[in-house]
């Protein structure tokens, strides 16, 4: 396939009005299976991108990995409560904006003073509506800043202003097409991309380039990002296409 078929796959789902906007991503931390899944069913269903944590160092180690825009945190969970979890975050130059609601069925007031001094941006008492929580995301999303300048995964940075990459300190040489790519999959960790999706968002409009250039292209990224005996990030998924992710053992 061309890049002027997928050109045309693409516009044809604009006409039709198919086309979707980057979702939020919201981490659900949460111990209860009930709650946890009438959550995430429902978070789903207003269009966020959603992740599930039910405890609180697999949080922790989920935020590592991979920031989500928005934390709904229970207090009371298994192992490091949610009040710890709220602490270590804004302990964290990398994490102490990153926005949190706080969810509990301790609903007096001493409660909710404690766990916004913590450091929630807003509390949450169980039980709680739908829509309540909908209102609460909403409200929090909208006074999101702009996206950082950087992008970080591992110990891979691509910084947008400076259109500079390292890796584990050291720069990395990137024509444009493979710095396009990159920035693409970082914007993305964990995701997996056809090669027509590839080549829809890093290719000029006015390029003529077959899929098995993305191939070309994608070996050359990982030959540079993995000099020096670096881990490879790049996820090859047979008949599907590929991620940035972390190798599987």
């Amino acid at each position: 396939m061309s890049f002027w078929c997928v050109k045309a796959y693409r516009e044809a789902r604009i006409r039709y009005g198919q086309v979707m906007t980057q979702k939020a991503n919201i981490l659900v931390v949460e111990d209860d299976p009930a709650l946890s899944r009438l959550m995430c069913y429902n978070l789903e269903k207003q269009d966020y991108e959603v992740r599930l944590a039910t405890d609180g160092q697999a949080a922790l180690d989920q935020i590592a990995r991979r920031m989500p825009d928005l934390v709904l945190l229970d207090w009371m969970l298994p192992g490091l409560s949610g009040l710890e979890v709220c602490r270590r975050l804004r302990e964290q130059a990398k994490t102490r904006t990153l926005p949190i609601i706080m969810l509990s069925a301790r609903g007096q007031e001493t409660d909710s003073v404690k766990g916004l001094d913590t450091g929630a941006d807003d509390y949450l008492v169980k039980p709680f509506g739908m829509e309540a929580l909908f209102a609460r995301v909403k409200a929090i999303l909208r006074r999101m800043p702009p996206p950082n300048k950087n992008l970080q995964f591992e110990n891979l940075v691509l910084d947008r202003v400076a259109h500079k990459v390292e890796r584990n300190g050291r720069l990395l040489a990137l024509g444009p097409t493979e710095y396009r790519l990159l920035e693409f999959l970082m914007t993305h960790p964990g995701q997996v991309f056809s090669r027509e999706e590839l080549l829809e968002h890093a290719w000029e409009r006015s390029s003529y380039v077959e899929l098995r250039t993305v191939d070309v292209h994608i070996r050359r990224l990982r030959q540079t990002l993995n000099e020096g005996d670096e881990q490879d990030l790049i996820r090859t998924v047979r008949a599907r296409g590929y991620a940035l992710d972390l190798p599987q053992n």
